[in-house]
């Protein structure tokens, strides 16, 4: 587990690469078993996309274009969460706590992505 999810990252830009990264983490400790190697290449695919696309956010071209991007990132944030829960941590604590804490923090990027998109509109 890492040290940052004790301590709150304010620049959403580095937010949201360490919650790819922590992701891919998480992904390398991971059960051989079959379901994680697709659960967790989806994973990575999404936790990926919600950095991706906040960076594209930053350097968008118009307000709809920030729009846009913000939305994907909130659409990829809950797409994270949804393969979080279905990996198979076989309940080994270590796994399972950060997990947890990522299940957490891919809801918090959620909420925060859609108040972003309620002022912006």
């Amino acid at each position: 587990m890492t040290e940052i999810q004790n301590k709150k990252i304010y620049d959403l830009e580095a937010r949201t690469q360490e919650f790819a990264r922590r992701c891919r983490n998480l992904i390398k400790q991971l059960p051989k078993v079959t379901t994680n190697y697709e659960d967790g290449s989806q994973l990575t695919r999404s936790s990926g996309s919600v950095a991706a696309n906040y960076i594209e956010a930053n350097e968008a071209l118009s307000k709809k274009d920030f729009i846009m991007r913000i939305k994907i990132s909130r659409k990829e944030s809950k797409e994270s969460r949804l393969w979080l829960n279905l990996i198979d941590t076989q309940q080994i604590k270590d796994l399972e706590l950060e997990r947890q804490a990522l299940i957490k923090e891919a809801t918090e990027l959620m909420n925060i992505f859609g108040s972003i998109i309620r002022k912006s509109e």
